[in-house]
């Protein structure tokens, strides 16, 4: 079945007008309005919109860039996207079981991903029985009586994989974890797993800690900031206003990136009258149009010339008191860049002319303070985790790590996803977290490390795994080689969901399958302990408190708490001493154990519940290094190219603007200039010459892997764009068909979205694509 039978007009529909030079402003104020509105009443627009990442309010569920301090945040503190899904997720449409018997499973599986998005909030658990192709309504003890039945009977707990997506607060996450180890097993993969793993990867084996140890303030007093891979004004956009704050002062901002992008050329600040009526801010002093893969030859480049320059004015350039005190493994890094570093390989790797790489290091030169900052653009490269420590190693050139206005900062992007990784959601948490876990609970967690999520896949596709349980997120949409992995999905004899909207992982399910509906982020949680809170850490490991004020969609909903406890309880019995009804009934119980295990959190009932939180410690900012040896690490990466033979191109799967994860709000991406399609693939206008095609002309978009499996993305249009000379982009999570299981990262195992060897193969039929097989308009009931 073609792909744009699921629902989105096909490509040949697209309007493609000219790129915007500049974000936000009036128009993304509107846009947001435009679409709240289309979701939800004016009055509750407003007020979820005053709540949101307010200390009294809410954390947005988007995107996870911290917030000003108390007394320095907006009355209206959000972006445009942050609103949009906030008012997406408190619409007043609601799918109700009505729906569930109009529409069998299959419809929905061949429904697009906005169309099931647009449904409504779930408001029932439902259950999809063996044999039967409709959900049908069951109440929610007998819904997870089956779960933990299912769970009991399989012969090993490795059968049962735990997802986690970022949405989840921390207080689900800690419980979830423990309910998977009390089980038995650390099969706990997590979104994590497809987006920064090679950052934690590369972070800690170099800094021993694998998050990133920058503050707002570092971001505001940067001399100069380097963007890798990330796209803000679409992704992150209150980043901007960051970035805004760094240019007010002085600093300087480099983009790296293989496409231009709106946010990172202008940004109008729709809060200062400047946005509005102005010009706004120019945000990158330099655009370095970089390659697909080229990151880590630039990074090697601009380390020799960094070593070249010393050499020429010995102790003007490095700090080598720094280096002295702090670090190992210089003098190797020294001489492997002097041995190894070619140019002509470096510009053929990055597409960069010479004179582009010596500009950014006299940048370098007149900088005291650097940060360089990282998306997902880079982590999900083939060699990611070497690009990243390439990163560390120019930082750690200049002691740019560990005091003000500098050091590493990857920019997560999604909600909570750090915190869910310091909560224990991973499938090889160290052991001092397994010992200390242990010795709350009076039990032996397991040590075993667990399965990841493309490790999880496979293990589904082979029949090793029986049960898929989901906190949140859209697993089958996210995950990559979109075919292998419902097949797979479809392999187990049980999966559940735990959501608050319709989406593709619903549809694409076990033998049995369970929809058990949560409550939203700006929703009242209240349990018998009274009205409830949770936490969330976001990129720069600031912990605060997040608490919604508007009704539940349902009064038939639980909080994601309630329903792991419950879950824990049904299933385990007494076999561990946990107190999973003192979880459910107040959050802050969580609190105190998490408090006794995890460092950091002393005290944290009573710190989180300060407006504005508490900040994590980073030992990195204090000189400490949690490495083997003490130290920071200068590592000696080898060169490595992306290579595409003639007739073949490499592509990257990107978001576009109208776009939160897994969701198109609409098919529009009006900041690239494109409208009515996400059915498009953007390539060189050289490239289109070269390959004898036409912009405007529709194709395949073929993978090309070496195990004997045809992969194909059917009918996209081709669109004339300004790319990287062999470089394409096409639209994520449609072209996520193309990514093979199999091409992962080195060392972190993450899919390898940015860096796919495709071939185009013109299409010659002369049929329009097709449209939405259940309408486009909104069924759900208000």
């Amino acid at each position: 079945m073609r792909e744009s039978s699921t629902g989105d007009p096909g490509g040949e529909r697209a309007k493609i007008t000219p790129p915007k030079t500049w974000a936000a402003g009036v128009p993304a104020v509107a846009h947001a309005v435009q679409y709240s509105l289309a979701e939800t009443s004016p009055r509750r627009t407003a007020l979820n919109l005053l709540d949101l990442n307010q200390t009294k309010g809410f954390d947005c569920p988007g995107c996870a860039w911290p917030d000003p301090d108390p007394g320095n945040r907006h009355l209206n503190e959000y972006c445009e996207n942050g609103a949009k899904h906030t008012n997406d997720e408190a619409t007043t449409r609601r799918i109700t079981p009505e729906f569930f018997a109009r529409h069998s499973v299959a419809d929905l599986a061949r429904a697009s991903d906005r169309w099931l998005n647009q449904q409504g909030r779930l408001t029932h658990p439902m259950v999809k029985w063996p044999g039967s192709d409709h959900y049908e309504p069951i109440n929610w003890h007998e819904a997870l009586g089956l779960l933990a039945e299912e769970l009991r009977s399989l012969d090993t707990p490795d059968e049962a994989v735990f997802y986690t997506s970022g949405r989840a607060g921390n207080e689900p996450a800690f419980v979830l974890q423990l309910f998977a180890r009390a089980l038995g097993t650390n099969n706990l993969p997590d979104c994590s797993n497809m987006c920064h793993e090679s950052s934690g990867t590369a972070l800690h084996e170099t800094l021993g800690i694998g998050k990133g140890d920058v503050s707002l303030a570092d971001i505001h007093h940067a001399d100069l900031i380097i963007t890798l891979g990330q796209n803000p004004g679409s992704n992150h956009p209150r980043m901007l206003s960051a970035l805004e704050e760094t240019k007010r002062r002085g600093g300087k901002i480099v983009a790296v990136n293989p496409l231009p992008e709106a946010g990172l050329m202008r940004f109008k600040n729709p809060q200062k009258a400047s946005g509005v009526i102005g010009r706004g801010t120019n945000i990158a002093d330099q655009f370095l149009q970089i390659r697909l893969g080229g990151d880590l030859a630039l990074f090697q480049a601009l380390n020799l010339l960094l070593l070249e320059a010393e050499e020429a004015a010995p102790g003007t350039v490095l700090d080598r008191s720094f280096i002295d005190a702090h670090t190992n493994g210089f003098d190797k890094l020294a001489d492997s860049l002097r041995r190894t570093v070619s140019w002509p390989d470096v510009l053929a790797a990055t597409g960069l002319g010479r004179s582009q790489i010596e500009e950014l290091r006299d940048r370098v030169l007149a900088s005291e303070r650097v940060v360089v900052c990282w998306a997902m653009g880079l982590t999900q490269q083939k060699h990611a985790v070497p690009t990243i420590r390439e990163v560390v190693n120019f930082l750690l050139l200049r002691g740019n790590i560990g005091k003000p206005g500098t050091g590493v900062c990857p920019v997560r992007g999604h909600s909570n996803v750090q915190g869910d990784r310091t909560m224990g959601i991973w499938e090889q948490m160290p052991q001092d977290f397994l010992d200390a876990l242990g010795r709350e609970f009076s039990f032996s967690p397991p040590t075993a490390h667990g399965l990841d999520t493309v490790n999880s896949i496979r293990a589904m596709s082979e029949g090793r795994i029986k049960v898929f349980l989901g906190l949140a997120g859209n697993f089958v949409r996210a995950a990559p080689d979109s075919d292998f992995t419902a097949d797979a999905m479809r392999r187990c004899r049980l999966t559940a969901h735990i959501s608050t909207k319709l989406n593709r992982s619903h549809a694409v399910c076990g033998d049995t399958a369970l929809i058990l509906p949560t409550l939203g982020r700006s929703e009242r949680d209240r349990q018998s302990g009274g009205e409830q809170f949770i936490t969330v850490e976001d990129s720069m490991s600031q912990v605060h408190a997040s608490a919604g004020r508007r009704e539940p969609a349902s009064k038939h909903l639980l909080s994601e708490v309630a329903i792991l406890s419950r879950l824990a309880r049904r299933t385990l019995g007494d076999r561990v001493p946990v107190p999973w009804e003192d979880f459910e009934a107040d959050y802050g119980h969580i609190r105190e154990r998490v408090a006794r295990i995890v460092p950091g959190f002393h005290n944290f009932n009573a710190r989180a519940a300060k407006p504005g939180g508490f900040g994590l410690p980073n030992p990195v900012n204090d000189g400490v290094f949690p490495t083997p040896s003490g130290k920071a690490l200068f590592t000696c990466n080898d060169f490595e190219m992306l290579r595409a033979p003639a007739g073949h191109l490499l592509l990257q799967t990107l978001r576009s603007h109208d776009q939160w994860n897994t969701v198109p709000y609409t098919t529009n991406d009006r900041y690239r200039g494109i409208h009515g399609s996400r059915r498009i693939v953007m390539v060189n206008p050289v490239d289109l010459r070269a390959l004898g095609l036409d912009d405007g002309a529709r194709v395949d978009v073929v993978g090309v892997w070496g195990d004997g499996i045809e992969r194909r993305a059917e009918d996209f249009r081709l669109v004339s764009y300004s790319t990287p000379p062999g470089c394409a982009a096409a639209y994520y999570p449609e072209a996520n068909v193309l990514v093979p299981l199999d091409s992962v990262a080195d060392q972190s195992n993450t899919p390898t979205s940015k860096g796919i060897l495709v071939r185009l193969e013109p299409r010659h039929d002369a049929a329009p694509g097709s449209t939405e097989p259940l309408g486009a308009s909104r069924e759900g009931a208000r």
